[in-house]
């Protein structure tokens, strides 16, 4: 009688494959969360990055205004300038600050000209932000105004910032 006593506990040892099956379900489903989350972790990322970005050349545009007794770029070639000489330095190889999207592709600055892809920043002379207008922008009449917007991968409008803030 004890020997069938034993047999029966030895043969209790061990998982049943009911049980093994549930535990991968589980941590199945734990990793497909983990992949689904993932990529908007990682859009996220990006679009913090760019925001910073986007705060560093207002920065620079704030210490642009500075040096030119509060004159802001007022046309095209005038924000060349600023990019080539100011933002990215004299010798751009060397010099300045490197403003590069996370995606590897350096920022395109267009004036007056809303971002139509991601890594595109519009420059608006004498604007500020207004999520009340169509395009986020509204005219100033204050000579050193400025606003910047850029295109983000998790919203349709752009993001839009100005020296106000």
């Amino acid at each position: 009688m004890n020997k069938h006593y034993q047999k029966t506990k030895r043969s209790e040892k061990g998982f049943t494959i009911i049980e093994v099956v549930l535990v991968l379900a589980i941590a199945g489903l734990i990793f497909l969360m983990v992949f689904v989350a993932l990529p908007a972790l990682q859009r996220g990322q990006r679009d913090a990055q760019r925001k910073s970005d986007l705060t560093r050349i207002s920065v620079q545009m704030t210490n642009y205004l500075s040096s030119t007794r509060g004159v802001i770029p007022s046309n095209a070639t005038q924000l060349g300038n600023f990019v080539r000489g100011y933002l990215n330095g004299p010798n751009s190889t060397t010099a300045g600050d490197e403003y590069v999207d996370p995606n590897g592709n350096n920022y395109t600055i267009r004036y007056e000209t809303a971002p139509t892809e991601v890594g595109q920043i519009g420059y608006y002379p004498r604007s500020n932000c207004d999520v009340s207008a169509t395009d986020g922008i509204k005219a100033s009449t204050a000579p050193r105004d400025f606003a910047l917007t850029i295109r983000l991968e998790n919203q349709n409008a752009p993001f839009c910032l100005d020296n106000k803030a």
